[in-house]
This record gives structure tokens, sequence and C-alpha cells, in this order.
């Protein structure tokens, strides 16, 4: 899913600035508004950056993000302890959040 929403943010942004258009069936597209495009790469950076530092914390926020998993849901896929998946979790959305603060304020978004 998150490599879907990822490619078609991606293929908008490049229609805004001259990408050729062609039709897509709804069913292929995931409806994403325009001001949220940005916002979908700017995340997929951050959390490839985040895969680096850290796997099981961004592979534990694929699953909450893109799979729609509760932590507890999370927590066993991952074969790991709610609690853990929770300091994981805590620690992910932190980590994110800087990331994608300095982004922002590096970009002018």
């Amino acid at each position: 899913m998150r490599r879907i929403l990822v490619e078609n943010a991606r293929r908008k942004k490049a229609l805004r600035h001259g990408g050729g258009l062609h039709r897509e069936p709804v069913e292929l597209v995931a409806a994403i508004p325009d001001e949220r495009q940005d916002d979908l790469l700017a995340l997929d950076e951050a959390l490839c950056r985040l895969e680096q530092v850290d796997k099981a914390k961004a592979d534990l926020v694929k699953l909450r993000y893109f799979a729609g998993l509760t932590i507890p849901q999370a927590a066993e896929a991952m074969r790991i302890s709610v609690t853990t998946a929770n300091r994981y979790w805590s620690y992910a959305r932190a980590w994110l959040h800087e990331a994608l603060s300095e982004q922002a304020a590096t970009t002018g978004h």
C-alpha cells in the first residue's frame, strides 16, 4: 500500500510540472487530496531514513500507518510485546516529527 500511495503522489507531482497526462481507472489509484501529496512524499523520505537508523521502528510505522494495524496487532505481527511496540511507536513518532520538521524548515513548507 505504501508503494502505491508514494508512486501515485510522485506521479501527480510530476503532472504539475508538465508530465504527460493519461487516465487511470479509479479502482487502481488511491484518492489523495493534492495538498497531502507533498506530505506523503516527505513521510516516505523520512521513513526511508528511519529505516536506515532503526528498521524495527520503521517496520512498526509501516504496519500502523499503511496497513492500519493497531499497536497490539502490529506487536503480534512483529513478535514483540505490546509494551515494546508502544516504546517503538513513541520513539518513531518523535523521530519522524523531528525529521519532517527539519525537512519543512529547509524546503520552506
